[in-house]
């Protein structure tokens, strides 16, 4: 009997995927049943080759090499999860196997994913294409009822597979090109970039704020009330203190009188729903955590718990398809603290509206919201809880009624000069009863003001100035850089309207599913850091924005990319003509490059010096502790300063370091503690521990592998080849 291969993105939504297909029989690597084989990739299984897979002379990076532009690019299988490949492409070419469904996530990536091991492994049989958008029972057997044929999915592949052509061509020339002009470990990136320049835009606009004082008249009623006075323009701040004490003295020991009273019935509408970003950013804004943490959370609420959707979603709306399941869903959440928010939805018809209903906003995937599958929040952690309450009281929220309150705007005047106040009555808390009842909007209007007639007159209020200053814009955190990198139309220029529009509609820097991973490679690359909640730019990433080319550093570049990806996925430009013209730009920025009269001052500079030419040591990380190594690359020099060790500090229990050589070796923590190995031996004997002798040590440092790597570039440029 024929049967049918499965290709899942990972093992767990593989897992899944199986029982429901009634595959019970367990083997290494993948399930059987009797009608289906269910396998799984582990992300990538198939990348595209490193350099020197197109010529030799690549293995030693030199700038006179570049630009290095093979005609085709090639594929090769991931060192790392071979095995799990050759498993994939045993069961692909099996005799009884009659056809494929690719089963990866439903988007660009994952079209890349399980097209690249078709690919590699060179098979041609029919393909069916699994779009889901959850992994619950439910919408696997539904996603198997509807599956949709491999190629109309063909023109998704090519894009996928030109925007990570395009970042091995633009990515890996550039870092190349700056790391051997520069003499120094940079790389450089069409997203990283522009991302970084966005911090250093934020910097440069508070380092050109000026503080101006200000000062304003407030005017006190005795039952209470706070009136702020305003201009004819309706602006309240005076910059002037002469005139501010002018005016306030004319003011003092006059009637308030009360002009005008109106009031107007308002509604206020529940948010959007969760997309990935917006849940990002608020999961920093509120827990701190990073944007990588979120999604990290997110994964196991969708793959492991299965109480939300898909969170790689840049969506926050939902189609018109899943409507008819909002009631089950509501079911599923209503629980615990939720519980009676969603007795009172379930009370009526569930209404849709456009509002978070809308086909035209869903692309790949929906908002995030609950699946079907019943909560035990006892099963959740701390972390998984605290996610899961955004998502749930974003999703509860919309489907309540509009928060209605009567707003009353309060004018009157004192010696025909304008004093203002406003309140509010609450009419109906709509979707509020979700949230705690204290939020930071309704904080501004509490005073209680609708008594107050038109005719009222308060005798002697008091008077008082304050004193103010403006403020510069607010450093970026992760959460507004991962906002500003979904939207970065206003870091562009003003007549570039046509690129805003592009950026607007394909969602900016990245993706959904790259951005966390964006921001923490500036981090491991030392490009930026964070102090407290905020982002600084360290002076590597400063210099890099003053190496790189112009285009590198704007997200302009990336709006004409994702214009043109676009239109390849709609089958209205061919993948070769774009990257004919991405191989015509990598010549530009390498040229570019190439005759830059511009100088990198390392920072990570020494005193010592090289003793083969002479030239000043620079202090790195190695893979297994800190070395000195000579500034030219060409010379090599290297020599271990630091040992990382498996031994522990006895006071804050973090890894040590062994410094020194012979007699003199100690281990040195960051904390500040110190101690020789001599002592250090002692005192585990004393703790009655394994006795750790001299030789045990130099046995153990002398398998630590001495060569000096680079694993913050390494790293980079593996991610934009998995791009």
């Amino acid at each position: 009997m024929s049967k049918t291969v499965v290709i899942a993105e990972k093992p767990s939504v593989g897992r899944d995927i199986a029982r429901v297909l009634n595959c019970t029989k367990k083997a290494n690597g993948f399930m059987e049943g009797s009608k289906y084989i269910v396998t799984w990739a582990l992300g990538h299984l198939v990348t595209l080759a490193d350099p020197e897979a197109y010529d030799n002379k690549y293995k030693s990076w030199k700038l006179e090499e570049l630009p290095m532009l093979p005609e085709q690019l090639k594929l090769v299988v991931i060192k790392k999860t071979g095995k799990q490949f050759q498993t994939v492409k045993s069961q692909l070419i099996r005799k009884d196997v009659k056809d494929i469904v690719i089963a990866t996530d439903a988007g660009r990536e994952g079209e890349l994913v399980a097209r690249w091991i078709l690919d590699k492994v060179r098979i041609n049989k029919p393909v069916k294409r699994l779009w889901i958008s959850s992994v619950t029972d439910q919408a696997i057997k539904q996603g198997f009822q509807n599956l949709k044929p491999g190629k109309q999915y063909d023109n998704l592949y090519h894009s996928a597979a030109a925007r990570s052509e395009a970042d091995w061509y633009v990515g890996l020339n550039a870092t190349r090109a700056l790391t051997t002009k520069f003499n120094a470990q940079l790389s450089s990136g069409r997203v990283q970039t522009p991302t970084l320049a966005m911090i250093a835009a934020r910097e440069e606009e508070i380092r050109q704020f000026h503080p101006k004082t200000f000062y304003q008249i407030k005017a006190r009623t005795n039952d209470g009330i706070t009136l702020l006075w305003k201009n004819a323009k309706g602006e309240s701040r005076i910059f002037d203190q002469q005139k501010a004490n002018s005016l306030l003295n004319q003011l003092k020991n006059k009637p308030l009188k009360v002009t005008k009273v109106e009031k107007k019935r308002k509604k206020s509408y529940a948010p959007t729903l969760y997309d990935l970003t917006d849940l990002q950013r608020d999961a920093n804004r509120i827990f701190g955590y990073s944007g990588k943490q979120t999604l990290s959370i997110m994964q196991k609420l969708y793959e492991q718990h299965k109480i939300l959707t898909y969170p790689r979603t840049d969506s926050k709306y939902i189609s018109t398809d899943i409507v008819p399941t909002l009631k089950e869903r509501v079911d599923s959440c209503g629980v615990g603290p939720y519980a009676s928010v969603a007795a009172k939805i379930k009370r009526q018809p569930i209404k849709a509206n456009k509002s978070f209903v809308d086909d035209k906003r869903v692309s790949d995937h929906h908002a995030i919201i609950p699946t079907e599958q019943p909560v035990y929040l006892s099963n959740l952690n701390e972390q998984e809880r605290k996610i899961y309450d955004l998502v749930i009281k974003r999703f509860l929220a919309v489907l309540l009624p509009p928060f209605q309150f009567e707003h009353i705007q309060l004018r009157a005047e004192i010696d025909r000069e304008t004093f203002t106040a406003s309140g509010k009555n609450v009419i109906d808390q709509g979707f509020k009863a979700v949230y705690d009842q204290s939020s930071e909007d309704d904080q501004e209007e509490e005073q209680h003001i609708s008594n107050i007639a038109e005719t009222h007159e308060w005798n002697n209020p008091k008077l008082s100035l304050t004193e103010g200053e403006t403020k510069p814009p607010e450093r970026l955190t992760e959460g507004t850089l991962l906002h500003a990198m979904e939207n970065p139309a206003k870091f562009l220029e003003k007549d570039e309207k046509h690129a805003q529009k592009t950026l607007q509609q394909t969602g900016g820097l990245g993706t959904v599913a790259t951005r966390a991973d964006i921001i923490e490679k500036l981090f491991n690359t030392f490009y930026m850091e964070k102090k407290g909640k905020y982002l600084y730019l360290t002076s590597k990433g400063k210099q890099l924005l003053e190496l790189v080319p112009s285009d590198l550093r704007s997200p302009l570049l990336t709006a004409k990319w994702e214009e043109k990806l676009a239109r390849i996925a709609n089958g209205d430009l061919k993948k070769e003509a774009f990257l004919k013209e991405i191989k015509s730009y990598t010549k530009e920025v390498v040229h570019q490059v190439k005759t830059s009269e511009a100088k990198y001052k390392h920072d990570n500079m020494t005193g010592t010096k090289c003793p083969n030419c002479g030239k000043l040591m620079l202090e790195v990380n190695g893979k297994n502790g800190r070395m000195l190594v000579c500034q030219d690359r060409d010379c090599g020099e290297r020599k271990m300063i630091a040992k990382k060790t498996n031994a522990r500090c006895p006071n804050c229990h973090k890894r040590m370091e062994m410094r020194g050589q012979g007699e003199a070796q100690t281990f040195s923590c960051a904390c500040g503690y110190r101690e020789k190995l001599s002592a250090f031996q002692k005192r585990k004997d004393k703790q009655g521990q394994n006795k750790a002798t001299k030789r045990d040590v130099n046995k153990y440092l002398k398998k630590q592998d001495e060569g000096f790597t680079n694993n913050a570039l390494a790293e980079a440029l593996a991610k934009l080849k998995d791009k």
